[in-house]
């Protein structure tokens, strides 16, 4: 830009007037990549260009087209209307390059699009290769165009000159040819060349001072024309720069060189009222008539020095200040400076006693401040060291001491200001459980809207952004709801919680806060589960058969679904025609007949009886609180397989009992074996009139007792052979079933070998009761485990087995010798 008319002595810069640019689709502004239809009438008014100028002079509008175009518009220079004044041909001339300019009578603009230079290359072919047409070598990153037909540069739309950026355009430019056949061959020929632009300064630019700022001292010694400072300032415009001229706004005390820029002291230093003076300097351009022009001013700061009379001295926008303080949101970022704070640190002083450091003392490290050592004044800045500590949630606000102590003087004055910080919250957290899970348990059948647990989290911002509100999604939520101001979860209204159906729930809880920030824990929720139901027995009247043996199984369910409430525990309330004759396994429900009990002779032996049906009242009871249980009635019949080898292969899968099975068969056949030679041999020496060594008489059957010789014996009565005496009997096993279980685990047991059946006198008599006619009664037994007191030792397990054992086959061999005609 440049000025185009006179301008008066001391007046301000005149800045050129601009046009608006509103875009490619507006019908006003600058006429930017503006587009019309070639049937567009002419007299049609097309456009209106539109600016302004800075100082609010009025503006006049030009348009131009370069020498030798076809001027297709014509604009009113007041309104800017543009008026199309030649038919359109797309078909001849597809785009039109128009120069406008706005003017405020002073400084003109010429908008960007201008010619500036027409290149011309000369090919001496005819035809297609005699045809030239321009390029740029980098048309993308050059700030021109140029007219591939007419070889005009332009400066592109939206781009413009600046002297003060680049000096020096350079601009390659090709020229090719149409192209044609050389040799049988298409060929297409080209030549470039670098075109030179320089840019001309305009005076533009006001001037600028050099080094500021600007300090300046005053001493005691100092006499009026001494000089205190030199300022320097140049033209912007460098290319065509104007000469400088400096002046005071005040002269009174001080004064200055208008063409060097040296300022100089008026009056006797003890007449200078104030210690720091601030001069306002202008530097102003000359044009070549003489005038003023442009200019620019600054600011030196003259301070009056003496004796190292004066402490360091804190100074804010309005003088000396000991306190400052600043408003500011926490967490600014690292190495930001706290623009807020206006701080200047000064020492009246001169030479070494204005030197001194500055320290900064508070909290942590969250603040530096630089300079660290300063010569007599500096302005102090303020950074942001620790961003991260710098929190509103830990400090509202922050309290430092600035510092500022000389270093090399013998009274080490010195002086502190304070600064302090006020902390803006920012939302900067969010919302924080007080543990990443919560556990909460709930008894089953608990009534809808009963609470369930109670979530807590922590949001430490303020204002809206610390309150949270609560939520909770999941798939096992749906039976839950939250309040969302509590955070307490509990149970849907219509909720129905079932341990058997389902016990185990998890599900997330959201806390939020007003802008969204969120976090989320997990709960677990345990339906505990009631003892509301007791075990049942598939029947309450069981028919088993057992094989001596092996065990019988019954089985009761508890649908409740947790220990120790669908634990079972079996018992026998009561046996009958004996009770003392069945086990029971408290956990598995298996019965079975006692260990000593190994053929269907014992239980006869034992219960005087040949009816081997047993009727039982058995007891499921669970272990919950409080404890239910229920009772079926079991009726038993028991059986042998095939004697001892069916026991043997009943009890296959013991190996212990296997062994000793096989002990005893072995025994057994060997005493059959005896037996069977000591009868032969006794029938043979009868027959033969051989007196025996043992008469083995047989008693009418209306007697009850057995009688047996051994021959290898001496002769005992018919009872000693089979009677065992009172003192060798073994200790009675006496059970106080407190828990209706004679196999309960916690009773304690005493461990008596069983008494050895006695061969019965007569076959057992028919029962005397049937079975429609019992009539149950759970007893509760009361007793306790003690054993009889014995004269003589106890005898071994196994002598009681081989006895009982041999009673059995005693009988047997009876039975046979009875049947012998």
């Amino acid at each position: 830009m440049k000025p185009t008319g006179p301008r008066g002595v001391g007046t301000q810069a005149d800045f050129a007037p601009y046009f608006y640019d509103n875009g490619p689709y507006s019908n006003n502004g600058n006429l930017a990549l503006f587009s019309l239809s070639e049937d567009m009438p002419v007299g049609t008014q097309i456009y209106c260009l539109n600016g302004t100028d800075p100082e609010g002079h009025e503006v006049r509008y030009g348009l131009s087209f370069d020498p030798g175009s076809k001027e297709y518009f014509r604009v009113d220079p007041r309104s800017g209307n543009i008026t199309l004044v030649e038919k359109l041909d797309r078909e001849k001339q597809d785009s039109i390059d128009v120069i406008i300019s706005i003017t405020d009578g002073r400084s003109k603009t010429t908008e960007s699009g201008s010619s500036i230079f027409k290149v011309e290359a000369v090919d001496k072919d005819t035809g297609s290769g005699g045809s030239v047409t321009y390029y740029l070598q980098s048309p993308q990153s050059s700030m021109f165009a140029i007219d591939r037909h007419s070889g005009v540069l332009r400066i592109k739309f939206g781009e413009m000159l600046d002297y003060e950026k680049t000096k020096t355009h350079f601009v390659t430019i090709i020229a090719k040819d149409g192209g044609g056949n050389f040799n049988g061959k298409e060929q297409f020929l080209s030549s470039f060349a670098t075109l030179t632009i320089n840019v001309i300064d305009a005076q533009d630019t006001p001037p600028s001072f050099i080094g500021t700022p600007y300090f300046g001292y005053v001493y005691e010694i100092s006499t009026p024309g001494s000089e205190i400072f030199t300022v320097s300032a140049e033209d912007g415009d460098v290319g065509n720069p104007n000469p400088i001229r400096y002046s005071l706004d005040e002269d009174a005390v001080f004064g200055i060189n208008t063409t060097t820029g040296c300022i100089t002291l008026l009056i006797p230093p003890n007449y200078l009222k104030r210690e720091v003076f601030n001069v306002k300097v202008r530097a102003s351009e000359v044009s070549p008539e003489g005038r003023l022009m442009d200019y620019g001013v600054t600011t030196v700061v003259i301070r009056v020095m003496d004796l190292n009379n004066n402490p360091p001295t804190f100074y804010g926008e309005n003088g000396p200040q000991n306190m400052f303080e600043l408003t500011m949101y926490e967490h600014p970022p690292e190495g930001e400076i706290l623009r807020g704070l206006k701080v200047t640190v000064n020492d009246s002083d001169q030479g070494a006693n204005a030197k001194f450091n500055l320290k900064l003392i508070g909290p942590g490290r969250m603040l530096r401040v630089v300079p660290q050592t300063v010569l007599n004044e500096a302005q102090v800045t303020i950074l942001v060291e620790d961003s991260a500590a710098m929190d509103y949630e830990k400090h509202h606000f922050l309290t430092y001491k600035l510092l500022a102590v000389e270093i090399d003087t013998s009274e080490r004055f010195s002086a502190t200001a304070d600064i302090v910080i006020h902390l803006l919250d920012t939302n900067d957290n969010a919302p924080k459980f007080s543990s990443d899970y919560y556990i909460a348990r709930i008894p089953e059948n608990s009534p809808g809207g009963s609470n369930v647990v109670s979530v807590t989290a922590v949001d430490p911002d303020s204002g809206p952004w610390g309150e949270v509100k609560y939520s909770i999604y999941g798939s096992g939520a749906d039976l839950f709801l939250i309040q969302p101001a509590s955070g307490i979860i509990y149970t849907q209204p219509w909720a129905s919680l079932d341990a058997e159906v389902k016990s185990k729930y998890n599900f997330y809880v959201k806390a939020e806060d007003a802008e969204g920030k969120y976090n989320l824990a997990e709960v677990f929720v345990t339906v505990l589960d009631l003892n509301d139901h007791p075990p049942a027995f598939n029947n309450n009247f069981l028919q088993k058969t057992m094989v001596i043996g092996a065990p019988v199984k019954i089985e009761a369910v508890d649908d409740d679904a947790e220990i120790p409430n669908n634990v079972i525990e079996y018992a026998i309330m009561k046996a009958e025609p004996d009770n003392n004759i069945f086990d029971i396994d408290t956990d598995t429900g298996e019965i079975k007949l006692k260990s000593y009990i190994k053929s269907m002779a014992i239980i006869q032996n034992i219960t005087k009886k040949r009816d081997c049906s047993w009727s039982l009242v058995v007891q499921a009871r669970d272990r919950g609180q409080p404890s239910f249980s229920t009772t079926a009635v079991v009726k038993i019949d028991i059986t042998e397989a095939g004697g001892p080898l069916g026991s043997f292969l009943i009890n296959r899968n013991n190996p212990m009992q296997i062994i000793g099975m096989l002990v005893g068969l072995i025994s057994l056949m060997v005493i059959v074996t005896i037996i069977i030679s000591t009868a032969t041999f006794m029938r043979n020496k009868r027959s033969n009139r051989i007196l025996p060594n043992r008469r083995v008489r047989r008693r009418p059957r209306s007697q009850n007792l057995w009688s047996f010789r051994n021959p290898f014996r001496k002769s005992e009565t018919q009872r000693e052979k089979f009677r065992i005496k009172e003192d060798e009997m073994e200790p009675e096993v006496i059970v106080e079933n407190v828990n209706y279980n004679n196999n309960i685990s916690n009773v304690v047991r005493h461990w008596c070998p069983p008494p050895p059946p006695c061969a019965p006198s007569l076959p057992p008599p028919p029962p005397s009761y049937f079975h429609g006619e019992r009539h149950w009664t759970v007893p509760t037994v009361s007793a306790a485990v003690a054993p009889k007191p014995r004269k003589k030792p106890l005898l071994e397990r196994q002598d009681t087995m081989n006895k009982a054992l041999v009673s059995e086959l005693k009988m047997r061999l009876e039975r046979r010798r009875m049947m012998v005609p």
